[in-house]
């Protein structure tokens, strides 16, 4: 099932009158259940591309329609609305909220979704006990070291049921053993739950991971290819 088409996104951006195409005409489609990883170097337009995906940015030109909807005709209240119910977000720098616990980061997004005390609660701990940190789920962020923040960020990105997950440098800031562990929790929730996950990166080891490959440079996609 395709849960995500993008067709003809360019971006423009104009600096000093000079104007820069940080995404130029680029289609891609994704169906649910796929593990991919959209690389390049620094300036490829590859973060601008995921946030454009996610509904965070707004093409210059072109459609993303997600499940059947075109996110581009929906108003900013529609969108945010969207947003919470169909995407979840794991970025770079984590994102937690400093003073909730783990728990309580996890739940966040379910209490924005109007969700019951008791769904909520059940689904963050079933998360949680995922991601491995259930013995964590009272620490706040700062008692939590990198790679258990960005477990806690995966926890949270699945907790609203999303059609798909975006991670955007989700292993920069981790070390080899950390990176390790939250690969392999992440392939292992693609698997077993068919969650679809979208990587932006230039980690080589998350490339390794992924099973679709495509890589961008000055915009414009210059590969697609399946990782055997």
């Amino acid at each position: 099932m395709k849960v995500l088409d993008i067709q003809n996104i360019t971006k423009v951006y104009t600096d000093s009158e000079i104007e820069v195409k940080a995404v130029n005409d680029v289609s891609l489609s994704f169906s649910q259940g796929e593990f991919a990883a959209i690389v390049g170097p620094s300036g490829s337009g590859k973060t601008t591309l995921l946030n454009i995906i996610g509904g965070l940015d707004k093409p210059t030109e072109g459609e993303i329609v997600i499940n059947s909807m075109n996110i581009n005709k929906l108003s900013s209240s529609e969108l945010i609305h969207f947003r919470l119910h169909n995407i979840g977000f794991v970025f770079q720098a984590y994102n937690l909220i400093p003073v909730l616990t783990a728990k309580e980061n996890v739940e966040f997004i379910m209490e924005l979704q109007g969700k019951s005390k008791a769904e909520r609660e059940k689904r963050s701990l079933e998360l949680l006990s995922g991601v491995g940190l259930v013995d964590r789920i009272n620490s706040r962020p700062a008692k939590l070291s990198g790679g258990q923040q960005q477990r806690v960020a995966v926890a949270r990105a699945l907790a609203s049921k999303p059609m798909f997950v975006l991670a955007d440098e989700p292993t920069a800031n981790l070390d080899s053993k950390s990176t390790e562990t939250l690969l392999e929790i992440m392939e292992k929730l693609n698997r077993e739950e068919n969650i679809t996950f979208i990587f932006s990166t230039h980690d080589q080891r998350v490339v390794n991971k992924a099973r679709r490959v495509i890589t961008v440079e000055d915009g414009r996609i210059v590969s697609d290819k399946s990782n055997s």
